[in-house]
């Protein structure tokens, strides 16, 4: 399985030969270093576990510096350290880049999507609102009735107003445009979740 983090940048667009235009989002990928890998004997599931991205070491616990120290990181630590169920023959100290997808390679990408704060019914669940006919006041925007009340009380899963987005979000279906082995950077289509900065987890189906 293909695998690898990245963070999200901007989105552009990518012309194909025939001057048909994609709409793509750039992504800063790679590269991964191999922290540890845990096997079916020991840990009784296979995975890698990789780190990406530096910070300074004195901002990671003594733990997990001694971790970190069996991959060759002894200086700085890891930004992020992720896990991914995984079968590949993977050596601890390796590493993973760009160069392991292909253009035209199917994936799903995941990540915390742009927080939006506390938002009505109308932008958060795609209420159309009340009537704008004549004599209505201040109910474009209300919810409307909220259907029974058992017990006196709001039943569970009802969609109301509340705080919107923060939330882990996966778009599948998405292409690898474009490669650019040189600067660590994939093309994908379409939009994928988060602000500039996102931190990615793009996997190949």
């Amino acid at each position: 399985m293909k695998f690898i983090l990245g963070t999200k940048q901007q989105m552009t667009q990518v012309f194909d030969e025939q001057g048909r235009v994609t709409p793509v989002t750039v992504i800063n990928a790679g590269p991964l270093t191999v922290t540890q890998v845990r096997s079916e004997e020991k840990d009784r599931y296979a995975a890698v576990q990789v780190g990406f991205g530096s910070r300074k070491a004195k901002n990671a616990s003594k733990a997990l510096r001694g971790h970190l120290a069996k991959a060759g990181k002894n200086e700085d630590s890891f930004a992020v350290i992720r896990e991914f169920k995984s079968n590949e023959p993977l050596e601890v100290g390796g590493t993973i880049d760009v160069s392991t997808f292909a253009e035209g390679d199917t994936v799903q990408v995941s990540g915390i999507s742009k927080g939006k704060g506390f938002q009505g019914v109308v932008k958060r669940h795609g209420f159309a609102g009340g009537r704008r006919s004549h004599g209505q006041k201040h109910s474009e925007r209300e919810p409307g009735s909220i259907g029974a009340t058992a017990n006196q009380r709001v039943l569970k899963g009802v969609r109301m107003a509340g705080r919107m987005g923060g939330e882990r979000v996966t778009v599948i279906k998405l292409k690898v445009v474009k490669i650019d082995a040189a600067n660590n950077q994939l093309y994908v289509s379409g939009a994928v979740p988060g602000r500039r900065g996102t931190v990615l987890e793009i996997i190949a189906k």
